[in-house]
């Protein structure tokens, strides 16, 4: 097995929010990391425009995941208007036969936007029919297997709803977590946006109290929450748990 993981979501800074500690976790294990976001964040900004906002976030997502050695890929669909179609999924499938994760993280099924949403089925496809030789993405070949696929927390941990959703996998991350400070640091850009737009502030603050909230389900610092497709076709062992071993929690 090739120890590569994929973290595929949609907008610069949602793999730091979501899994940057468990990304953090399997570099100190060996594992080449690979963070993708479907779009360049490119409504991500009350004052620059699409092509001047998606310019800066590159750039803070490259920085982000060079921290852990890693290599930042874009796909390049519209923030906010990601599409599960031909194309999108097309670049998805690309994507992974690029990288031939063994392991995958993206967005959660159920989220408070749809871009999220959408990012997830489409991952869950491309993971899927990755190794179908009838599925042509020139010059790449087919994936070897299909990746072990976990979905990440949904922002909040609830669902539109405001129910919780909770997660049947948590990560201590606690030996990680000033590493996923820095990560989440890069994405200066955000701060500004997300006061001005949502009316948050104290965005690294935020990103440490649910993850302190979290934890104290398994009686940690901090955690991460996931959950695993575990559906017909998929790897049904959990990778997870056998490579970072007593920081995985299962319930």
């Amino acid at each position: 097995m090739e120890k590569r993981v994929l973290g595929l979501f949609a907008h610069p800074d949602d793999a730091e929010l979501f899994c940057g500690g468990t990304l953090a976790l399997l570099r100190r294990q060996g594992w080449e990391i690979h963070i993708a976001t479907l779009t360049p964040g490119d409504c991500g900004s009350a004052t620059l425009d699409r092509d001047g906002i998606a310019k800066i976030r590159r750039a803070e997502a490259e920085k982000s995941a060079s921290l852990l050695d890693g290599t930042y890929h874009c796909l390049e669909c519209d923030d906010a208007f990601i599409l599960y179609d031909r194309e999108t999924l097309l670049k998805c499938i690309r994507l992974m036969r690029e990288v031939k994760p063994a392991l995958v993280f993206t967005a959660s099924p159920v989220d408070y936007m749809v871009d999220h949403e959408t990012t997830s089925r489409a991952a869950m496809t491309a993971c899927f029919v990755c190794g179908m030789k009838n599925i042509e993405t020139p010059g790449i070949g087919i994936c070897p297997a299909v990746p072990h696929l976990y979905y990440a927390d949904p922002m909040e941990g609830k669902n539109p709803f405001g129910e919780p959703v909770n997660a049947s996998i948590l990560v201590d991350i606690s030996a990680a977590m000033d590493t996923k400070v820095e990560m989440l640091s890069c994405h200066a850009s955000q701060r500004d946006w997300l006061k001005a737009h949502h009316g948050i502030d104290e965005y690294i603050i935020a990103m440490k109290a649910f993850a302190e909230a979290r934890g104290k389900d398994e009686g940690v610092l901090y955690a991460e929450g996931f959950r695993q497709h575990l559906g017909h076709g998929y790897p049904q062992s959990n990778i997870l748990k056998e490579t970072l071993e007593d920081r995985v929690h299962c319930k």
